[in-house]
Protein backbone atom coordinates (compact mmCIF):
# COMPACT_ATOMS: atom_id res chain seq x y z
CA UNK A 1 0.00 0.00 0.00
CA UNK A 2 1.24 3.19 -0.80
CA UNK A 3 1.80 5.74 1.77
CA UNK A 4 -1.67 7.77 2.98
CA UNK A 5 -3.91 6.13 0.43
CA UNK A 6 -6.43 6.31 2.25
CA UNK A 7 -6.09 9.68 3.36
CA UNK A 8 -9.50 11.44 2.50
CA UNK A 9 -7.55 14.40 1.22
CA UNK A 10 -10.59 17.33 1.99
CA UNK A 11 -8.84 16.27 5.43
CA UNK A 12 -5.50 18.30 4.51
CA UNK A 13 -5.20 22.13 4.68
CA UNK A 14 -2.53 22.40 1.68
CA UNK A 15 0.95 22.13 1.55
CA UNK A 16 1.27 19.76 3.89
CA UNK A 17 3.86 17.04 4.65
CA UNK A 18 1.65 13.86 6.02
CA UNK A 19 4.27 11.05 7.52
CA UNK A 20 2.21 7.68 7.10
CA UNK A 21 3.05 6.19 10.39
CA UNK A 22 2.43 2.76 9.67
CA UNK A 23 5.20 2.93 6.56
CA UNK A 24 7.52 4.18 8.82
CA UNK A 25 7.18 1.56 11.50
CA UNK A 26 7.54 -0.87 8.23
CA UNK A 27 10.84 0.28 8.20
CA UNK A 28 11.94 0.39 11.44
CA UNK A 29 11.03 -3.13 11.70
CA UNK A 30 13.30 -4.40 8.83
CA UNK A 31 16.17 -1.96 10.36
CA UNK A 32 15.94 -3.47 13.72
CA UNK A 33 15.76 -6.62 11.96
CA UNK A 34 19.43 -6.05 10.77
CA UNK A 35 20.52 -4.40 13.45
CA UNK A 36 19.69 -7.42 15.54
CA UNK A 37 21.25 -10.24 13.10
CA UNK A 38 24.09 -7.90 12.02
CA UNK A 39 25.30 -7.08 15.82
CA UNK A 40 25.22 -3.24 14.73
CA UNK A 41 23.81 -0.47 15.91
CA UNK A 42 21.82 1.88 13.64
CA UNK A 43 21.11 5.53 14.15
CA UNK A 44 19.08 7.50 12.91
CA UNK A 45 20.78 10.32 10.70
CA UNK A 46 18.53 13.66 11.59
CA UNK A 47 20.09 15.22 8.60
CA UNK A 48 17.88 13.08 6.62
CA UNK A 49 15.06 12.96 9.02
CA UNK A 50 14.18 14.67 12.02
CA UNK A 51 10.27 15.03 12.59
CA UNK A 52 10.45 14.67 16.63
CA UNK A 53 6.63 14.03 17.13
CA UNK A 54 7.94 10.55 15.47
CA UNK A 55 10.94 9.88 17.94
CA UNK A 56 8.75 8.12 20.52
CA UNK A 57 8.47 5.34 17.41
CA UNK A 58 11.48 5.21 16.33
CA UNK A 59 12.87 5.04 19.56
CA UNK A 60 11.39 1.48 20.02
CA UNK A 61 13.58 0.34 17.30
CA UNK A 62 16.68 2.30 16.72
CA UNK A 63 19.51 2.81 19.51
CA UNK A 64 19.98 6.58 18.57
CA UNK A 65 20.47 9.39 16.83
CA UNK A 66 23.59 10.23 14.11
CA UNK A 67 23.39 14.10 14.03
CA UNK A 68 25.77 17.30 12.15
CA UNK A 69 26.41 19.41 14.97
CA UNK A 70 25.52 21.04 18.14
CA UNK A 71 21.80 22.26 17.32
CA UNK A 72 20.76 18.01 15.70
CA UNK A 73 22.63 16.81 18.64
CA UNK A 74 20.57 18.78 21.38
CA UNK A 75 17.70 17.73 19.35
CA UNK A 76 18.55 13.96 19.51
CA UNK A 77 19.22 13.88 23.25
CA UNK A 78 16.02 15.66 24.18
CA UNK A 79 13.97 14.59 21.81
CA UNK A 80 14.93 10.99 21.21
CA UNK A 81 16.90 10.21 24.74
CA UNK A 82 19.60 7.99 23.56
CA UNK A 83 22.62 7.90 22.33
CA UNK A 84 23.68 10.49 20.02
CA UNK A 85 26.92 10.84 18.11
CA UNK A 86 27.93 14.09 16.31
CA UNK A 87 30.46 14.88 13.35
CA UNK A 88 30.92 17.87 11.90
CA UNK A 89 33.50 19.39 9.48
CA UNK A 90 35.02 21.47 11.74
CA UNK A 91 34.39 22.58 15.15
CA UNK A 92 34.72 25.71 17.09
CA UNK A 93 35.44 26.16 20.84
CA UNK A 94 32.66 26.77 21.20
CA UNK A 95 30.42 24.34 18.81
CA UNK A 96 32.21 21.60 19.97
CA UNK A 97 31.98 21.87 24.00
CA UNK A 98 28.22 22.53 22.82
CA UNK A 99 28.38 19.14 21.17
CA UNK A 100 30.10 17.13 23.96
CA UNK A 101 27.36 18.34 26.36
CA UNK A 102 24.71 16.18 24.18
CA UNK A 103 26.71 13.50 22.87
CA UNK A 104 28.07 9.87 23.55
CA UNK A 105 30.57 10.14 20.38
CA UNK A 106 32.12 13.11 19.17
CA UNK A 107 33.94 12.93 15.64
CA UNK A 108 36.23 15.02 13.95
CA UNK A 109 37.09 15.69 10.63
CA UNK A 110 40.90 16.37 10.91
CA UNK A 111 44.04 15.71 12.51
CA UNK A 112 44.42 19.41 12.83
CA UNK A 113 41.08 19.60 14.79
CA UNK A 114 42.58 16.92 17.08
CA UNK A 115 45.71 18.30 17.58
CA UNK A 116 43.73 22.23 18.28
CA UNK A 117 41.31 20.70 20.72
CA UNK A 118 43.54 18.22 22.43
CA UNK A 119 43.14 19.56 26.29
CA UNK A 120 39.43 19.25 25.31
CA UNK A 121 39.65 15.81 24.29
CA UNK A 122 41.64 15.02 27.79
CA UNK A 123 39.37 16.92 29.53
CA UNK A 124 36.08 14.85 28.40
CA UNK A 125 37.25 11.63 27.45
CA UNK A 126 36.19 9.61 30.41
CA UNK A 127 32.46 10.91 29.33
CA UNK A 128 32.67 11.21 25.20
CA UNK A 129 34.27 8.62 23.08
CA UNK A 130 36.27 10.38 20.25
CA UNK A 131 36.31 9.43 16.60
CA UNK A 132 38.39 10.56 13.44
CA UNK A 133 36.87 10.67 9.86
CA UNK A 134 38.46 8.78 7.31
CA UNK A 135 38.51 9.33 3.75
CA UNK A 136 38.83 5.93 1.73
CA UNK A 137 39.36 8.13 -1.79
CA UNK A 138 37.18 5.88 -2.89
CA UNK A 139 33.93 6.56 -4.99
CA UNK A 140 30.60 4.86 -5.29
CA UNK A 141 28.43 8.25 -5.76
CA UNK A 142 27.44 9.45 -9.37
CA UNK A 143 26.91 12.81 -8.65
CA UNK A 144 29.55 14.79 -7.66
CA UNK A 145 27.60 17.01 -4.99
CA UNK A 146 26.72 14.19 -3.41
CA UNK A 147 30.20 11.88 -3.23
CA UNK A 148 31.78 12.42 -0.16
CA UNK A 149 34.77 11.23 -1.79
CA UNK A 150 35.21 12.92 -4.82
CA UNK A 151 38.56 14.76 -5.64
CA UNK A 152 39.46 17.69 -3.47
CA UNK A 153 36.70 16.52 -1.23
CA UNK A 154 37.10 18.49 1.98
CA UNK A 155 35.07 15.38 4.10
CA UNK A 156 37.21 13.03 6.31
CA UNK A 157 41.26 12.56 6.57
CA UNK A 158 43.21 10.87 3.79
CA UNK A 159 45.52 7.76 4.12
CA UNK A 160 48.62 10.13 3.36
CA UNK A 161 47.90 12.54 6.27
CA UNK A 162 46.69 9.73 8.77
CA UNK A 163 49.83 8.51 8.80
CA UNK A 164 51.57 11.58 10.85
CA UNK A 165 48.50 12.20 12.65
CA UNK A 166 48.71 12.08 16.88
CA UNK A 167 45.68 10.06 17.52
CA UNK A 168 46.10 9.62 21.11
CA UNK A 169 42.58 9.87 23.14
CA UNK A 170 40.70 8.68 19.67
CA UNK A 171 39.01 5.55 20.21
CA UNK A 172 37.12 5.23 16.66
CA UNK A 173 37.11 6.13 12.89
CA UNK A 174 34.19 7.24 11.05
CA UNK A 175 33.89 6.97 7.05
CA UNK A 176 30.99 7.37 4.69
CA UNK A 177 31.11 6.68 0.68
CA UNK A 178 27.90 6.04 0.10
CA UNK A 179 24.28 8.40 -1.34
CA UNK A 180 21.16 5.81 -2.03
CA UNK A 181 23.37 2.67 -2.91
CA UNK A 182 22.72 -1.26 -2.20
CA UNK A 183 25.39 -3.50 -0.14
CA UNK A 184 27.23 -4.05 -3.33
CA UNK A 185 28.69 -0.65 -2.92
CA UNK A 186 29.44 -0.82 1.12
CA UNK A 187 31.42 -4.07 0.10
CA UNK A 188 33.23 -2.38 -2.29
CA UNK A 189 34.28 0.14 0.17
CA UNK A 190 35.13 -2.20 2.91
CA UNK A 191 37.77 -3.85 1.02
CA UNK A 192 39.61 -0.46 -0.05
CA UNK A 193 38.95 0.76 3.87
CA UNK A 194 40.80 -2.70 4.92
CA UNK A 195 43.58 -2.52 2.64
CA UNK A 196 44.60 1.23 3.12
CA UNK A 197 43.55 1.71 7.13
CA UNK A 198 44.19 -1.74 8.11
CA UNK A 199 46.38 -0.85 11.47
CA UNK A 200 44.45 2.07 12.21
CA UNK A 201 41.29 -0.48 12.45
CA UNK A 202 43.37 -2.75 14.84
CA UNK A 203 43.25 -0.19 17.16
CA UNK A 204 39.83 1.04 17.17
CA UNK A 205 36.88 0.30 19.27
CA UNK A 206 34.61 1.26 17.06
CA UNK A 207 33.91 1.90 13.56
CA UNK A 208 31.16 3.94 12.06
CA UNK A 209 29.84 3.13 8.26
CA UNK A 210 28.53 6.15 7.68
CA UNK A 211 25.03 6.63 5.88
CA UNK A 212 23.19 6.11 2.57
CA UNK A 213 23.02 2.74 2.94
CA UNK A 214 19.59 2.05 1.14
CA UNK A 215 18.50 -0.17 3.20
CA UNK A 216 14.56 -0.39 2.97
CA UNK A 217 14.93 -0.12 -0.80
CA UNK A 218 12.81 -2.98 -2.24
CA UNK A 219 15.92 -4.67 -3.77
CA UNK A 220 18.70 -4.16 -1.36
CA UNK A 221 20.45 -6.81 -0.11
CA UNK A 222 19.93 -6.97 3.27
CA UNK A 223 21.48 -10.69 3.90
CA UNK A 224 25.01 -9.00 2.07
CA UNK A 225 25.06 -6.25 4.64
CA UNK A 226 24.56 -8.37 7.91
CA UNK A 227 27.12 -10.47 6.46
CA UNK A 228 29.65 -7.30 5.86
CA UNK A 229 28.69 -6.19 9.22
CA UNK A 230 29.22 -9.30 11.25
CA UNK A 231 32.66 -10.40 9.14
CA UNK A 232 34.16 -6.63 9.42
CA UNK A 233 32.89 -7.05 13.59
CA UNK A 234 34.75 -10.55 13.74
CA UNK A 235 37.89 -9.25 11.84
CA UNK A 236 38.95 -6.21 13.25
CA UNK A 237 37.20 -6.67 17.02
CA UNK A 238 35.57 -3.67 16.76
CA UNK A 239 32.20 -2.61 17.10
CA UNK A 240 29.76 -1.37 14.50
CA UNK A 241 27.48 1.62 13.23
CA UNK A 242 25.64 2.87 10.65
CA UNK A 243 23.80 5.83 10.10
CA UNK A 244 20.97 5.48 7.15
CA UNK A 245 18.81 9.20 7.01
CA UNK A 246 16.52 8.20 3.91
CA UNK A 247 16.24 4.77 4.57
CA UNK A 248 14.45 5.43 7.49
CA UNK A 249 12.10 7.94 5.95
CA UNK A 250 12.03 6.47 2.30
CA UNK A 251 8.82 6.13 1.04
CA UNK A 252 6.83 6.98 3.95
CA UNK A 253 5.08 10.20 3.47
CA UNK A 254 3.88 12.62 1.15
CA UNK A 255 3.43 16.46 0.26
CA UNK A 256 0.27 17.20 -0.48
CA UNK A 257 -0.66 20.28 -2.59
CA UNK A 258 -3.66 22.21 -4.31
CA UNK A 259 -3.91 23.84 -7.89
CA UNK A 260 -4.31 27.59 -7.69
CA UNK A 261 -4.52 28.64 -11.38
CA UNK A 262 -3.95 27.39 -14.40
CA UNK A 263 -2.41 29.42 -16.91
CA UNK A 264 -0.57 28.95 -21.02
CA UNK A 265 2.48 29.74 -22.21
CA UNK A 266 3.72 27.28 -24.63
CA UNK A 267 1.98 24.60 -22.97
CA UNK A 268 -0.41 24.73 -19.94
CA UNK A 269 1.33 25.24 -16.59
CA UNK A 270 -0.49 24.60 -13.20
CA UNK A 271 0.60 26.73 -10.40
CA UNK A 272 0.45 25.19 -6.59
CA UNK A 273 0.47 25.99 -3.74
CA UNK A 274 3.46 24.80 -2.70
CA UNK A 275 7.43 25.47 -4.23
CA UNK A 276 10.34 23.39 -5.82
CA UNK A 277 12.84 25.55 -4.30
CA UNK A 278 11.25 26.13 -0.75
CA UNK A 279 9.50 22.77 -0.08
CA UNK A 280 11.43 20.50 -2.19
CA UNK A 281 14.79 21.96 -2.74
CA UNK A 282 16.33 18.60 -3.66
CA UNK A 283 14.39 18.59 -7.03
CA UNK A 284 16.23 21.85 -8.69
CA UNK A 285 19.80 21.05 -5.89
CA UNK A 286 20.14 16.91 -7.32
CA UNK A 287 18.29 17.54 -9.63
CA UNK A 288 15.55 14.87 -9.70
CA UNK A 289 12.01 14.51 -10.46
CA UNK A 290 9.51 13.85 -7.92
CA UNK A 291 6.98 10.75 -8.73
CA UNK A 292 3.04 12.44 -8.53
CA UNK A 293 0.41 9.46 -7.92
CA UNK A 294 -1.31 9.15 -11.03
CA UNK A 295 0.61 11.23 -13.04
CA UNK A 296 3.15 9.96 -15.98
CA UNK A 297 5.61 11.40 -18.38
CA UNK A 298 4.42 14.03 -20.72
CA UNK A 299 2.24 13.04 -23.04
CA UNK A 300 1.73 9.50 -22.55
CA UNK A 301 -1.48 10.74 -20.83
CA UNK A 302 -4.10 13.18 -22.64
CA UNK A 303 -3.35 16.21 -20.93
CA UNK A 304 -0.20 17.62 -20.06
CA UNK A 305 1.27 20.30 -17.74
CA UNK A 306 4.17 21.44 -16.13
CA UNK A 307 3.74 22.36 -12.46
CA UNK A 308 5.40 25.58 -11.38
CA UNK A 309 5.81 26.56 -7.63
CA UNK A 310 4.46 29.63 -5.27
CA UNK A 311 7.91 31.56 -5.38
CA UNK A 312 8.85 34.44 -7.57
CA UNK A 313 12.29 31.96 -9.24
CA UNK A 314 12.30 31.91 -12.41
CA UNK A 315 13.46 28.04 -12.23
CA UNK A 316 10.63 27.14 -9.71
CA UNK A 317 9.33 24.54 -11.61
CA UNK A 318 9.07 20.91 -10.64
CA UNK A 319 8.77 19.51 -14.30
CA UNK A 320 5.95 18.58 -16.62
CA UNK A 321 3.37 15.97 -16.21
CA UNK A 322 0.42 14.26 -17.67
CA UNK A 323 -3.10 13.34 -16.30
CA UNK A 324 -5.93 11.04 -17.28
CA UNK A 325 -8.14 14.18 -16.83
CA UNK A 326 -7.78 18.02 -17.39
CA UNK A 327 -6.24 19.59 -13.54
CA UNK A 328 -8.54 22.44 -12.51
CA UNK A 329 -8.26 24.83 -9.68
CA UNK A 330 -8.85 23.51 -6.36
CA UNK A 331 -7.46 19.68 -7.76
CA UNK A 332 -5.26 18.29 -4.84
CA UNK A 333 -1.96 16.34 -6.00
CA UNK A 334 0.23 14.13 -4.07
CA UNK A 335 3.99 14.19 -4.61
CA UNK A 336 5.57 10.58 -3.31
CA UNK A 337 8.20 9.94 -0.99
CA UNK A 338 8.44 13.29 0.48
CA UNK A 339 9.68 13.05 3.98
CA UNK A 340 12.99 12.95 3.67
CA UNK A 341 15.79 15.58 2.81
CA UNK A 342 12.34 18.05 2.56
CA UNK A 343 11.48 18.97 6.17
CA UNK A 344 15.02 19.25 7.39
CA UNK A 345 15.79 21.47 4.37
CA UNK A 346 12.95 24.06 3.01
CA UNK A 347 13.18 27.29 3.69
CA UNK A 348 10.77 30.60 3.62
CA UNK A 349 12.21 31.94 0.29
CA UNK A 350 9.79 34.95 -0.62
CA UNK A 351 8.00 34.43 2.54
CA UNK A 352 6.28 31.49 1.20
CA UNK A 353 4.81 29.79 4.41
CA UNK A 354 6.19 26.47 5.17
CA UNK A 355 4.31 23.20 4.59
CA UNK A 356 2.19 21.80 7.52
CA UNK A 357 3.65 18.85 8.90
CA UNK A 358 1.07 15.98 9.78
CA UNK A 359 0.94 12.42 11.24
CA UNK A 360 -1.43 10.33 9.56
CA UNK A 361 -2.06 6.58 10.92
CA UNK A 362 -3.74 4.21 8.33
CA UNK A 363 -4.29 1.54 10.85
CA UNK A 364 -7.30 3.76 13.03
CA UNK A 365 -7.74 6.58 10.09
CA UNK A 366 -6.19 9.44 12.79
CA UNK A 367 -5.25 12.02 11.13
CA UNK A 368 -3.72 15.37 12.94
CA UNK A 369 -1.42 18.19 12.29
CA UNK A 370 2.17 18.51 14.31
CA UNK A 371 2.68 21.94 13.55
CA UNK A 372 1.26 24.43 11.18
CA UNK A 373 3.67 27.44 10.07
CA UNK A 374 2.19 31.01 9.66
CA UNK A 375 4.08 34.49 9.80
CA UNK A 376 5.96 34.48 12.77
CA UNK A 377 8.20 31.36 11.22
CA UNK A 378 9.34 33.82 8.60
CA UNK A 379 9.98 37.08 10.96
CA UNK A 380 11.93 34.83 13.71
CA UNK A 381 14.90 33.59 11.18
CA UNK A 382 15.73 37.13 10.65
CA UNK A 383 16.05 40.36 12.59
Amino acid sequence: MRPCEKLDLSRVDTPAYVIDLAALERNLELLAHAQRAAGCQILLALKGFAAWSTFPLVGRYLNGAAASGADEARLGREELNKQVHTYCPAFTETSLLEAIRYSDHVIFNSPSQIDRFRPIIDQHRSQVSFGLRINPEHSEVAVPLYDPCARGSRLGTTKKSLIKADLRGIEGLHFHTLCELGADALARTLAVVEDRFGPWLDDAKWVNFGGGHHITKPDYDVGLLIDLVREFKREHGVEVFLEPGEAIALETGVLIATVLDIIENDGSIAMLDTSATAHMPDVLEMPYRPRVRSASEPGDLPHTYRLGGLSCLAGDVIGAYSFEEPLKVGDRLIFEDMAHYTMVKNTTFNGVRLPSIALYDPRDDSYRVQRKFGYEDYRDRLS
